[in-house]
C-alpha cells in the first residue's frame, strides 16, 4: 500500500464527524453541516491525490473547518448591514428602515394569528386594509385608497382597471426607465393600452395633451422623473391645468409620484418634492407612490384618489394577485399611525430622522465616533461629505453631511473590502481614494461595533 492510499484510508467518514460535539452542539442546521463536511472531505481527498498535502487533519480540525464553511454559506442571503454610504433610501440595501413600532407590529403579525380579515366588533369577516384606509384619509384627505405590493403594481393596476383597451397620454419627457430595466412604455403596453407621447423631451404644454385626446383616450398620466432631472430650457404643464383638462374631457388624471410623504419636506431644506395632499388638492383623480421611500414604511404601493376609480381597481382580478401580506399591512398601519403627530414622526421614523439631522448634529456624531475609534487605538479622520435621499427621491439634490475616513497604510479599496467582509458588514463609499463612512445613515446603537471594527483594521495597517 503506497503512502497516498494509506492517507486516504485515514479520512474519517461523514457520520463520525456529524456526531462530534463541535458540530452536534453548534446550532447549525444538520443538512447544512453535512453538506459542508462532505465538501471539506472531498477537498481533502483531491489534495491528497494531487500531492498538495501529506497529512490528514484530526477529526476536530476537520469538523471546525466544516462548521466554518457551513456558517459562511449561511450568510450568503439577506443579512443585516450597516449603511455608511450616505444614501438614505439605498435600493441595494433595502431602502427605508422601519421604525421600531412598525418592525414590532410586523413581528407580532408574523409570529401569531391576527385580525387581518376579521372584524372583532362584529364577529364577522372584515376588510384587511380598513384601518390603513382610515389613517390615509385622516392624513391626506383622500376619498378612498388601496394598497398593493409596490408602486409599479399600483400603476399597473390603475392603468389596467381604468384605461385598458384605450390610449393614454404621457409627456415624452416622463417616459422613464426605473431600476431593473422596467420602462413606462412597456408597463403601458402590458396594461393593454396604447401610448401617445405629448410634447418633446424638454417641453410639454397643456395644448400638447389636448391635441392628442380623442374618443379612445382613457387617461392622462403624469410620471415622476425618478433618478434624473431635466434642467435649462424646459416647460411642463401644471398639475391643476392637467386635472382641469381631464375633468373637461371626462378623462381621469393619474399621477405616479414615485416617492412621496405626507409631511412638508421644506423644513429639511428639500424643495420641489410633491406632497400627496398637494396632488389631491390639485384635482388628480388617482395618485400612486411607494411606501418604502420617503414615507419610511414597508415595501408597498399606495393608491389614493376618487372613490369610483379606487372601487373599480378593488373589483379588478389583478387586485387580489397584487395585494400585500399581513406583515406589510401591520407595519404600514404602525407607520401611518405615527404621522398623526409630525414631531413624533420626525423622531421615530428613521428616514425623517436622517433627513432632519443638521450639519452641527452630524459633526458632533462624527466627533464622538472618531473619539471611540481613537480610544481603541485606531486611526481615523473626519471628512465633509454629501448624502442623498436615494430611491429615486429628490433627484439631483445633495445634503451636506459628515463622514469618518479610516487612515493608515492601507488603500481605500483594502479598507472597503475589510469592512464589507465583517460578520455584520459595514458599507461605505470611496471618494478621491478615501473610504468614507457617512454618519447620517448610521445608527447610534451600532457605534461601538463600528468603532471596534474601524480601530481593528487601522491598527493592523500601521
Amino acid at each position: 500500500m503506497d503512502r497516498t492510499e494509506e492517507l486516504l484510508r485515514q479520512i474519517p467518514n461523514v457520520d463520525k464527524l456529524m456526531k462530534s460535539e463541535i458540530i452536534a452542539d453548534s446550532g447549525v442546521y444538520r443538512h447544512e453541516a453535512a453538506d459542508a463536511v462532505r465538501d471539506v472531505l472531498g477537498d481533502l481527498r483531491k489534495k491528497l491525490i494531487a500531492g498538495e498535502t501529506g497529512r490528514v487533519p484530526g477529526d476536530g480540525e476537520i469538523a471546525r473547518s466544516a462548521l466554518e464553511l457551513a456558517r459562511c454559506r449561511a450568510q450568503k442571503g439577506v443579512r443585516r448591514i450597516i449603511n455608511g454610504t450616505g444614501v438614505i433610501l439605498h435600493s441595494n440595501l433595502g431602502r427605508a428602515c422601519l421604525s421600531i413600532a412598525a418592525a414590532a407590529a410586523a413581528k407580532e403579525a408574523a409570529l401569531s394569528y391576527c385580525s387581518l380579515e376579521y372584524d372583532l366588533e362584529a364577529g364577522a369577516r372584515g376588510d384587511r386594509t380598513a384601518c390603513i384606509e382610515g389613517y390615509l384619509h385622516g392624513i391626506t384627505g383622500c376619498e378612498a385608497s388601496l394598497i398593493v405590493n409596490n408602486n409599479a403594481a399600483a400603476v399597473l393596476l390603475a392603468l389596467t382597471a381604468v384605461a385598458q383597451g384605450g390610449n393614454v397620454v404621457v409627456s415624452r419627457g416622463e417616459l422613464v426607465e426605473i431600476g431593473g430595466g422596467f420602462r413606462v412604455p412597456d408597463i403601458i403596453a402590458q396594461c393593454g393600452c396604447t401610448l401617445r407621447e405629448a410634447g418633446t423631451t424638454n417641453k410639454t404644454r397643456i395644448s400638447d395633451y389636448d391635441r392628442l385626446i380623442d374618443d379612445d383616450t382613457r387617461a392622462l398620466i403624469k410620471i415622476h422623473t425618478s433618478n434624473f432631472k431635466i434642467i435649462g430650457f424646459t416647460e411642463t404643464a401644471a398639475l391643476k391645468d392637467l386635472a382641469a383638462l381631464g375633468a373637461k374631457r371626462g378623462i381621469p388624471l393619474i399621477e405616479d409620484i414615485g416617492s412621496a410623504t405626507p409631511v412638508n419636506m421644506e423644513k429639511y431644506g428639500i424643495y420641489g418634492e410633491t406632497q400627496v395632499s398637494q396632488s389631491l388638492n390639485a384635482g388628480v383623480d388617482i395618485v400612486t407612490f411607494s411606501g418604502d421611500k420617503l414615507l419610511g414604511g414597508p415595501q408597498c404601493g399606495i393608491v389614493l384618489g376618487r372613490e369610483k376609480y379606487i372601487a373599480a381597481m378593488k373589483k379588478h382580478p389583478l387586485y387580489r394577485a397584487l395585494r400585500t401580506d399581513k406583515m406589510v399591512i401591520a407595519a404600514l398601519e404602525a407607520t401611518l399611525r405615527v404621522y398623526s403627530d409630525p414631531r413624533v414622526a420626525e423622531r421615530e421614523i428613521p428616514v425623517l430622522a436622517m433627513l432632519s439631522q443638521s450639519g452641527g448634529d452630524l459633526r458632533v456624531r462624527a466627533e464622538r465616533l472618531c473619539g471611540e475609534i481613537r480610544l481603541r487605538g485606531g486611526s481615523v479622520e473626519i471628512v465633509d461629505s454629501k448624502s442623498v435621499a436615494g430611491g429615486g427621491a429628490i433627484p439631483g439634490m445633495e445634503l451636506d453631511s459628515c463622514a469618518i475616513s479610516p487612515s493608515g497604510g492601507k488603500s481605500a479599496d483594502e479598507y472597503e473590502c475589510a469592512l464589507r467582509m465583517l460578520p455584520v458588514p459595514i458599507i461605505g463609499h470611496i471618494v478621491d481614494d478615501r473610504l468614507l463612512l457617512d454618519v447620517r445613515t448610521m445608527f447610534e446603537q451600532d457605534f461601538d461595533y463600528i468603532a471596534e471594527s474601524v480601530a481593528d483594521i487601522t491598527r493592523s495597517s500601521r
